[in-house]
């Protein structure tokens, strides 16, 4: 995935336009930090549905993410798409200049190509699938599942642990179960794509599919095309800190 020469980093600053409160909220939302302060830096910007995934990879890749920060969106943004752009312009006007690298770990994210301009603005690459159960599970196995059954509903680890706050409280189904066969009338089956072996939340997972009336397809797959992406943007960054070190 190719990612910004240092040279083509926003130079210029600009004062947030959105309420102090909802940029304090954004801004506070940094999870990990590299420990190294000078040679090329790399800021992930991701939803914060994935910070745990992303934190293990970053714990797995050890030095080599010496210079890579993390920050996350609010995850609630998964279920209010039209919010993720102009967060992310937000974040990126005020430190972008900051960064050499800077890798949004989002997809399309249904944004309707909103996304896409703001990262062309800022110099900045996404992970290029269509949503997170893409690359999780990659493209060829996605694309299988779907025709396979395209009435899928997809769940991952984070959906698991929070099935009855996003799902059932985020769609009023906790307190008008009457709506679940409207909302999912088209749906066949809950398909749970995990990351982690885990028996507790694949029991939540199979509970979360009978609270829906749907079958359940459970498939481990891991972290997918997003330990590719972080690996590659951690690889591609240790090489300019080698070169920077030599020079």
């Amino acid at each position: 995935m190719p990612l910004t020469p240092p040279h083509m980093a926003v130079t210029q600053r600009a004062v947030p336009s959105w309420p102090k409160r909802l940029w304090g909220l954004i801004a506070d939302m940094v999870v990990a930090r590299g420990h190294k302060q000078d040679g090329p830096r790399l800021l992930v910007l991701a939803c914060g549905a994935l910070a745990k995934e992303i934190v293990a990879l970053r714990k797995q890749l050890g030095e080599r993410a010496a210079n890579m920060e993390l920050q996350c969106l609010p995850a609630d943004f998964h279920n209010r798409p039209h919010k993720i752009a102009p967060a992310i312009d937000l974040i990126l006007t005020e430190r972008r200049v900051d960064f050499d690298h800077v890798l949004v770990g989002y997809g399309e994210c249904g944004t309707g190509g909103e996304l896409d301009k703001v990262l062309a603005k800022h110099h900045a690459e996404r992970l290029p699938f269509a949503h997170c159960y893409e690359f999780f599970a990659g493209s060829p196995l996605f694309n299988q599942i779907t025709e396979e059954e395209i009435g899928s509903f997809y769940l991952t680890d984070y959906l698991v642990r929070h099935f009855d706050r996003l799902v059932m409280g985020g769609l009023g189904l906790d307190r008008h179960p009457e709506l679940r066969d409207l909302y999912f009338a088209n749906y066949r089956r809950v398909v749970y794509l995990a990351q982690t072996r885990d028996i507790g939340l694949e029991a939540q997972a199979a509970t979360a599919a009978d609270k829906l009336g749907l079958a359940f397809d459970y498939r481990y797959v891991g972290y997918g095309e997003l330990k590719s992406a972080i690996a590659a943007a951690a690889a591609e960054i240790d090489h300019e800190e080698r070169y920077y070190v030599r020079n």
